[in-house]
């Protein structure tokens, strides 16, 4: 590779909405080393949140293309611009949809076709299970490799034995430090003072995120502690219908939705302790970025243990009721970590995972030269 042209690595999106997924392909590519591999991004042409600007700015490029939802003509537009751009690596970000377009990489002759498994399924969601486990099926018939979140999130869709690397959800540690000026701002913006129990979610408001039970579970809390608030940042389509709740409840005054923001770790900071009641994940990023600001976080047994790698994240089952959670919250009130917790944040940092997965991009196209 000469530094006047690095390796392109075509990343199929999905639809980017401001979601997670979106958030660690793009930590990864602000950290990796441009002179020798630059993203392009493919996006379904209905996404909401694309990065465009910083994206351009950074040397990579954005291409739209028709939503996967019309799979044929999905497929056809992947494969003429496979065929077009000529790049060597597809690395395909849609977990069990990720069939299509890794179909139409290999049709278009890519010889290094990643799949990378972001998340797993959920209870309740039927349709969508049902269709995930016919995909699934054929996980393993276009990568050439797999990457994977977690252990779990690789299993999930590879199955267990199969060949998989873990890839973390990394992050800019230095970003999560503790910041009391920062815990002040948000607070007063929220009009918190800092005696005042805040309950903080990070998250698109979608089903798998379980609004509906962190707001019965932030009423359990107002009964025991009635100046607390609970702060939900993100957007969604279930915005509405999650503020309607809230009313309903008759605790709309106690909770404040933030919109989509662009300073967590600030939130963070500001958060007395973080609620992931989700009812599925592979390993959030919000997991992470937690515990590098040292908040505590009650997730629910759903999300893969593997995300607790520091003593700051507890788990709770989503059978538990909402008086349980609400007191395994409270409880958790001014968790401190502790000093192991520091080398366990180290296997997180951005830096050295967009190393390390240059290195991959490289090793692998050397891989299929050789074959």
């Amino acid at each position: 590779m000469s530094a006047d042209k690095p390796i392109r690595v075509a990343q199929v999106m999905g639809k980017m909405l401001g979601g997670g997924v979106e958030a660690v392909v793009m930590n990864y590519y602000r950290y990796i080393d441009h002179s020798q591999v630059q993203f392009d991004y493919l996006v379904d042409e209905d996404s909401t949140l694309v990065p465009r600007e910083e994206i351009e700015g950074l040397g990579g490029r954005v291409f739209e293309i028709p939503p996967y939802q019309h799979v044929f003509e999905y497929q056809r537009e992947l494969q003429r611009l496979f065929r077009q751009e000529g790049w060597r690596i597809v690395h395909s970000h849609v977990n069990a949809l990720s069939v299509f377009s890794l179909r139409a990489a290999k049709k278009a002759g890519i010889p290094v076709r990643i799949a990378h498994s972001h998340s797993t399924s959920g209870k309740g969601e039927h349709i969508k299970n049902a269709v995930k486990s016919i995909l699934k099926t054929q996980a393993n018939r276009y990568p050439t490799h797999r990457l994977a979140c977690s252990r779990y999130a690789g299993e999930w869709l590879f199955g267990k034995g199969a060949d998989f690397e873990v890839v973390y959800n990394a992050v800019d540690l230095s970003k999560y430090a503790i910041d009391v000026a920062a815990r002040a701002r948000i607070r007063c913006e929220l009009g918190v003072s800092d005696n005042q129990l805040l309950i903080g979610h990070i998250g698109r408001f979608v089903d798998q995120k379980n609004h509906t039970f962190l707001l019965q579970i932030f009423k359990e809390i107002l009964a025991t502690s009635p100046d607390a608030v609970l702060a939900l940042a993100g957007a969604g389509p279930l915005v509405e219908q999650t503020k309607r709740q809230a009313s309903d409840l008759g605790i709309a005054e106690s909770v404040r939705f933030l919109g989509q923001r662009h300073d967590s770790p600030a939130l963070y900071q500001a958060f007395d302790v973080f609620c992931l009641p989700s009812i599925y994940e592979g390993l959030p990023v919000v997991g992470v970025e937690c515990q590098a600001s040292g908040t505590p976080i009650l997730a629910s047994t759903e999300v893969t243990p593997e995300t607790a790698f520091t003593s700051l994240m507890e788990f709770e089952p989503l059978s538990s009721s909402p008086r349980s959670w609400a007191r395994h919250l409270l409880a958790m009130r001014g968790k401190e970590p502790v000093v192991s917790d520091a080398d366990s944040l180290a296997a997180f940092d951005i830096r050295c995972a967009a190393a390390d997965l240059l290195d991959f991009y490289v090793s692998a196209i050397f891989e299929e030269g050789a074959r």
